[in-house]
């Protein structure tokens, strides 16, 4: 870092640096679906489940039409509906509390731990009342949460951390949107566990509630996965452990070029690692953070906040009745995380850039 830097730009994310070299076997992959004419369900979804499962080690993966999906038919298939309470985080991505509401169930919020930005599980399990159905952790960032310690049904949204930790709650819901670890070509995703009768409950539930066809044995909907994306995701899902591997040798190199840099202030917080971290997104807590973010764009370097609004101060939960102040880690975070570039294709030179650019705003500097 002693050395000038020259500028960099540095997208959140490049697609095209990880779909690039795998354009030609995406493309035969896309081509067989199209030559079988099976574009529902069908031999690549099946290949793709067994093929995930096994990844996963769990008995059973199912492949759904997104992450959303994912959790509302995970929900679906506790039985969760009105009059029932969902114990959530009030931080995450937006569905994690939306498939609840969609449902009729009310999502009750407990504030998350300041140093993983992960639901506080003591907080969770105490939450839990007569009228709890289930709770839902969210493995934030790709950083494995603690979850709570309680005889209530755990669903993990484990959309940002695929394989980061082995299932422990009654399923896991996978997202494959193309930003995640590992993306589709389009919304994708997947419910995975090893209780038959509830992985069946899914397979049921995601094609209308029908078996055999137009017998309907309960109200589900259509959550299929398509084809095409099972054929993309099975040539990605074999690299994998290679962009993880990436993403976490990024990540301590952040820490070290962050830690070597002079000038940064303490309250500039970097995300302390942990064997099991996937690195779906490296957040930092950033003091000053929306002056930081503007001061880095103007260099070059895409940021994104994750997330500027928790859950109860959303226009569509205030009805909830939780007042401003109610989840003071959660609205800290709001304020203050702040996400690098971190995909398995950056370079070192680019991650110098980043951080330079950081130094150099604390220091005054101008971009």
């Amino acid at each position: 870092m002693n050395r000038p830097m020259v500028p960099q730009a540095v997208p959140l994310l490049d697609l095209a640096a990880q779909n690039g070299p795998l354009r030609e076997e995406v493309l035969a992959a896309i081509a067989r679906v199209v030559d079988s004419g099976a574009f529902i369900m069908g031999p690549e979804v099946e290949g793709f489940e067994r093929e995930l499962a096994q990844s996963l080690g769990v008995k059973h993966a199912l492949g759904v039409s997104s992450g959303t999906d994912a959790l509302l038919v995970a929900l679906m298939a506790l039985g969760v509906g009105p009059g029932d309470d969902v114990v959530t985080t009030p931080f995450s991505f937006f569905a994690t509390a939306g498939v609840v509401s969609r449902l009729g169930a009310r999502p009750v919020f407990v504030d998350i731990e300041r140093d993983t930005f992960n639901l506080a599980p003591a907080a969770a399990a105490a939450a839990c009342g007569p009228r709890t159905k289930a709770i839902i952790p969210v493995h934030l960032f790709g950083r494995p949460a603690t979850l709570p310690m309680t005889t209530v049904p755990i669903i993990e949204d484990s959309a940002q951390s695929i394989g980061s930790t082995p299932l422990a709650g009654r399923a896991g819901c996978l997202s494959f949107f193309p930003s995640k670890n590992l993306g589709a070509f389009g919304d994708a995703g997947a419910v995975y566990a090893d209780d038959d009768a509830f992985a069946d409950r899914v397979r049921l539930l995601r094609t209308h509630g029908g078996r055999p066809k137009y017998v309907h044995h309960a109200v589900g909907g259509n959550f299929r996965l398509d084809a095409v994306q099972a054929a993309v995701l099975r040539v990605k899902l074999p690299r994998l452990a290679g962009w993880t591997a990436a993403r976490r040798k990024n990540a301590d190199r952040y820490r070290g070029l962050l830690a070597s840099a002079s000038g940064l202030p303490a309250e500039l917080v970097i995300p302390t690692d942990v064997p099991a971290h996937i690195y779906n997104q490296f957040v930092v807590r950033a003091p000053r953070r929306d002056d930081l973010r503007a001061f880095l764009t103007k260099s070059g370097i895409a940021t994104e906040v994750y997330y500027p609004l928790p859950f109860h101060q959303q226009p569509c939960f205030r009805e909830l009745g939780y007042a401003d102040g109610a989840f003071p880690e959660a609205e800290a975070a709001a304020r203050e995380a702040l996400a690098l570039p971190i995909y398995p294709e950056i370079s070192p030179a680019q991650q110098e850039w980043v951080v330079s650019r950081i130094a150099a705003f604390y220091a005054g500097g101008a971009a």
